[in-house]
């Protein structure tokens, strides 16, 4: 026993804290101690102030034009994406009409760094290695990687995950770290990668949930049990002025296995509290709904709630999966985009990219249209990385892959169009992650690391 214990005297093994609540006497035990255990007071909720970090994603990049390879350059077509300007207050490009309502800024020119192994062959497919090294910074796994059955997994965490676990992006914990979302149901294949763009690392998808009436359950439901569950959630502030006062009274020793125990108790007090608590913005349940622009509308505004509401501040948003098979029938295209990628469909391809990126725009339009008593909308505190897994789906060309960084959340500067051919994409990386205010001395791996920044899109 440590000399400070002997001076404070011994406890009895029988002692419990003790306090009131609901009108009832409550009593909650201890470990045993030393001299025979809260914490302090709960964590608070995030500050309002606080960034959004979120990810949307479109599948098979944008219509194909010069700079994105020698053959791509033959049919002689436009460049629709990139921005005549360069620097702040650009104008955007035809492709960017549907988001120009909103706070964006735009890079141009971005591509992997990354080694490319010989073995197993097939690594450079840029429906693998674009998807791979844009969400995570790193090459696809080599170990399992078949290209002839499109087998592959990520060495990593995506973006969406990398930052929803980062120590210094969470404060206080809420209900959910990060939210994963999608809208359409068609995929290259049933199994693995090509069933969702968020990953905890190797092996490990995060599968989209994309039923408008089951967000809304999971983030607005109230349990049954709720005055139970509230009733459980109340006790350890009933004890509190009783722990406080034993903290008094114990050893440096015991103060420590005191403070662990209630660390432990206000845990499981903090899990009971967000399971049981509602949001009043909480909308009516949605229908679920086969059209595309609206779904991401209804998925979109069930978001923008969670996030609003403090449920989370990290998302993904899958519109359409990788190599996607989504067969855009109201546009007058009989065959999916990705047979319609490879039969070299350029006038369908760019009214598809114009269908996606007008679902981006609606989808940032709810965002903006969630709007909190001080005047500030979710879209104002959000950095939204839009992208796709390559710059083009004909030849798979990763050159020019498309990076949007929407909204005006952390230090992100809007109105500003920064161009680098060739240009590392983990560059990009690092700016958004430093735009939410993650210590980010490098990003990428494996060749493509970096610790640069596109210094135009941040502020002071």
């Amino acid at each position: 026993m440590s000399h400070d214990t002997k001076q404070r005297g011994r406890l009895s093994r029988r002692r419990v804290l003790r306090g009131a609540a609901m009108g009832g006497a409550v009593a909650l035990g201890l470990p045993l101690l030393e001299a025979m255990l809260p914490r302090r007071s709960a964590l608070a909720e995030a500050a309002a102030s606080e960034p959004i970090f979120g990810v949307f994603f479109w599948a098979n990049g944008l219509p194909w034009h010069a700079a994105h390879g020698e053959m791509q350059a033959q049919g002689g077509y436009p460049d629709l994406w990139t921005p005549a300007q360069t620097g702040l207050g650009f104008t955007p490009s035809e492709l960017m009409t549907p988001l120009a309502a909103h706070p964006f800024s735009v890079i141009t020119g971005l591509e992997p760094h990354t080694d490319v192994p010989d073995e197993p062959p097939g690594q450079s497919d840029g429906h693998m290695r674009g998807f791979m090294v844009t969400m995570t910074g790193d090459r696809i796994r080599p170990d399992g990687f078949d290209h002839p059955s499109h087998t592959l997994t990520a060495l990593r965490p995506t973006l969406d995950q990398y930052v929803a676990n980062h120590d210094a992006f969470y404060a206080d914990l809420p209900r959910f770290r990060s939210l994963v979302l999608g809208v359409s149901p068609a995929r290259f294949h049933d199994y693995g990668h090509w069933n969702a763009i968020s990953y905890n690392g190797p092996d490990s998808l995060n599968p989209p949930l994309m039923n408008p009436v089951q967000l809304h359950s999971l983030l607005f439901d109230v349990p049954d049990d709720l005055v139970a569950v509230g009733r459980r959630a109340r006790l350890l502030d009933a004890v509190m002025d009783d722990a406080n006062s034993l903290r008094a009274e114990l050893g440096s020793v015991d103060r420590q296995r005191l403070e662990a125990h209630l660390e432990h108790m206000a845990e499981i007090q903090r899990r009971l509290e967000l399971s049981s608590g509602t949001c009043d913005l909480a909308p009516p349940v949605p229908a679920d709904t086969g059209d595309l622009l609206l779904k991401t509308e209804i998925m979109a505004e069930l978001l923008a709630v969670a996030l609003q509401c403090g449920l989370t501040r990290v998302f993904s948003f899958m519109l359409t999966s990788p190599a996607t098979t989504h067969v855009f029938q109201n546009l007058g295209v009989v065959n999916d985009m990705h047979a319609v990628c490879h039969a070299g469909e350029w006038n369908q391809i760019k009214s598809v990219s114009e269908y996606q990126l007008q679902a981006f725009g609606r989808f940032l339009d709810k965002l903006a249209a969630s709007v909190d008593p001080m005047g500030d909308s979710v879209l104002d505190r959000a950095v939204i990385f839009g992208t796709s897994e390559y710059g083009e789906g004909w030849q798979h060309s990763v050159k020019e892959t498309p990076v949007v960084l929407a909204g005006r959340g952390g230090a992100l500067l809007p109105g500003v169009h920064a161009r680098e051919p060739g240009g590392n994409i983990s560059k990009a990386h690092v700016t958004m992650l430093r735009a939410v205010g993650l210590t980010t001395p490098t990003f990428g791996w494996n060749g493509g690391e970096t610790s640069e920044q596109f210094d135009a899109l941040l502020g002071g």
